[in-house]
């Protein structure tokens, strides 16, 4: 999620490939919702091409729903956006339906709340929580320790630049780049095959 535009392109963000190409999200003003720009996301989904065919993906802290429908754009099968404010989850439910994203779960909840749950492993997470509620690392520990991510899973990660990321044992970083203030990352869990 990053920076907002102004004006009348504020509340749309347009995916940028796959099927949907250019297609616009629409989105409500609402407290720390801040889509990511799309040279971000193009990086992002340029890293993970490989293995988005098929997967089955998490956004977390959906918002707008860039990454989760971006995702299912290009290929991915399945994607659960999570979402607590009530007017972005409507907003949501709007592009999924008017995208026709069968394969979006749209789950109304906490992120943390969510983690606590029970656990469902997937291919591909997207982390980008709002920067100033603390909430990135406590994310990565429920994450790590309760099995939310396959072996060999990917998982993306948006931060403030400068702040510490604490990924879990066995887990590492694959790619790393800032965009203004942001940081943005790419890490991977360890196949059984890859273990010291």
């Amino acid at each position: 999620m990053a920076t907002t535009r102004q004006g009348a392109a504020r509340n749309r963000v347009r995916l940028i490939g796959g099927a949907w190409r250019r297609r616009l999200l629409e989105f409500p003003s609402r407290p720390g919702l801040r889509p990511t720009p799309d040279r971000v996301r193009e990086t992002v989904f340029n890293w993970l091409a490989p293995f988005l065919p098929g997967a089955v993906c998490l956004d977390l802290f959906a918002g707008s729903g860039a990454f989760g429908f971006e995702a299912l754009s290009r290929g991915a099968a399945r994607a659960v956006l999570v979402e607590q404010d009530l007017e972005a989850l409507a907003a949501l439910r709007a592009n999924r339906a008017k995208l026709k994203a069968d394969d979006a779960e749209i789950v109304a909840g906490e992120a943390l709340g969510y983690l606590d749950g029970p656990a469902t492993a997937f291919d591909i997470v997207f982390l980008d929580p709002p920067y100033a509620g603390g909430l990135l690392n406590p994310c990565l520990d429920l994450l790590a320790g309760r099995g939310w991510l396959k072996a060999g899973g990917w998982i993306y990660l948006e931060a403030r630049e400068g702040e510490v990321l604490r990924l879990p044992a066995g887990w590492r970083l694959a790619r790393s780049k800032t965009a203004g203030q942001v940081g943005y990352h790419l890490a991977r869990t360890t196949r059984p095959e890859e273990a010291v």
